[in-house]
């Protein structure tokens, strides 16, 4: 077995709303919607947006939580900002060796963006 992927699935109350935001000031576009669940992606990223009328593996609204790895972290920061996202945890260089972020939806779901601020490093184990 070769691992492709990973794909978060965030509990949202408002799934209009939700997908508003995520696609409007997030940047990430819509790839599919079945009944209650919405695939979103960006780039290389995915996330899948589950409604309240979703059945199935129910999670709590709003306790998801996604840490993405990217580039231009300081650029990214100050588009979404400029389009009405909410800092949860302001742009800083961190003890652990990286420079990020974090954003919370509507709902409370978490989103951290982040790179490396060490040329060769493995920061993949490092998170808010």
């Amino acid at each position: 077995m070769t691992p492709e992927c990973i794909v978060p699935i965030f509990q949202v109350s408002d799934l209009p709303a939700a997908i508003a935001f995520y696609t409007n000031v997030l940047g990430f576009s819509v790839d599919f919607e079945f009944g209650s669940v919405v695939g979103i992606s960006m780039g290389e990223i995915q996330i899948h947006l589950s409604g309240s009328a979703s059945s199935g593996n129910k999670k709590a609204i709003g306790e998801g939580h996604v840490y993405i790895f990217c580039d231009e972290v300081d650029d990214y920061y100050n588009e979404i900002i400029a389009k009405g996202a909410g800092v949860f945890i302001p742009p800083g260089d961190r003890p652990y060796g990286v420079r990020d972020f974090a954003v919370k939806d509507a709902d409370g779901n978490i989103l951290a963006f982040g790179k490396s601020t060490h040329p060769r490093s493995d920061a993949s184990h490092h998170t808010l």
